[in-house]
């Protein structure tokens, strides 16, 4: 079955370095990757990889958008050379605009109530300059920056941030698998309050037990309803897939399909 009505759609997330090992599959089904950025590669990759990968994606007319590293990183540190650490590395990934065109960038806002509660008003000034930065950068070539929910248990400092921001391009990335995972409540809990932001969401599904990345349909996720809401409020974010394994990639697909997601945009 081709799943093209779906694939010229939405995105699919490729770390870069299986996007490199798996181009052959993504030229042959379409795919328009999500790359992650995560891990070593934005120290390991040279110009010349980077440029390769930019360029056959844009020979076959696939789009892309890039995922930002997140692991380890602090954006609103208080300790400046964490901070700073954070900045460069988030910088590297913004480089890359210029060569891969994005759709967009997403990266984490990566605010945790437990720990940065108690000085919540320290790591907002911190992290606020830290995304005004970047914003900036990505503005130059009219790109997206979505922030997306992590470890947050609700919209407050997404709709804090945005709000300061104050740009049409700084948008809110839905990751429906950590609203069920780590915030360990529903997608109402976070829209209405995010709708004027909501620019891209993340489809993946669990039990609400742990970040599985199943097809949707396969955890518990109320992804009719989610989608329903969207087509009654006629919201049209950039769609990202999540699957972790080629099964759930094309369990994904079949998801969609089935959903029937698009068939009415």
């Amino acid at each position: 079955m081709t799943y093209q009505h779906i694939t010229s759609r939405c995105f699919i997330n490729f770390p870069f370095r299986r996007l490199q090992q798996e181009m052959d599959l993504v030229l042959a089904h379409r795919f328009q990757p999500e790359i992650s950025l995560e891990g070593d590669t934005l120290y390991t990759a040279t110009a010349a990889e980077f440029r390769e990968v930019a360029e056959t994606l844009a020979q076959a007319g696939l789009g892309c958008t890039l995922h930002a590293p997140f692991f380890d990183l602090a954006p609103g540190a208080l300790d400046e050379h964490i901070l700073a650490a954070t900045r460069n590395k988030l910088g590297k990934g913004f480089d890359l605009i210029e060569l891969f065109q994005p759709a967009a960038v997403v990266c984490h806002l990566n605010y945790e109530a437990n720990k940065h509660g108690y000085k919540e008003s320290a790591w907002f000034s911190a992290a606020l300059a830290t995304w005004q930065e970047l914003l900036a950068k990505a503005a130059l070539h009219q790109v997206p920056l979505m922030l997306e929910n992590t470890y947050e248990t609700g919209p407050e400092q997404h709709v804090k941030m945005l709000t300061a921001l104050n740009s049409p391009l700084a948008r809110f990335c839905l990751d429906v698998g950590h609203v069920a995972s780590f915030a360990k409540n529903t997608w109402q809990d976070w829209l209405p309050a995010l709708a004027p932001w909501l620019g891209h969401i993340h489809l993946h599904d669990n039990n609400g037990d742990r970040d599985a990345h199943l097809a949707p349909g396969r955890g518990s996720f109320d992804f009719s309803g989610l989608f329903g809401y969207l087509k009654e409020q006629h919201l049209h974010p950039l769609v990202t897939l999540e699957p972790h394994t080629e099964d759930d990639l094309w369990a994904s697909l079949d998801a969609l399909d089935r959903m029937r997601f698009f068939s009415t945009e």
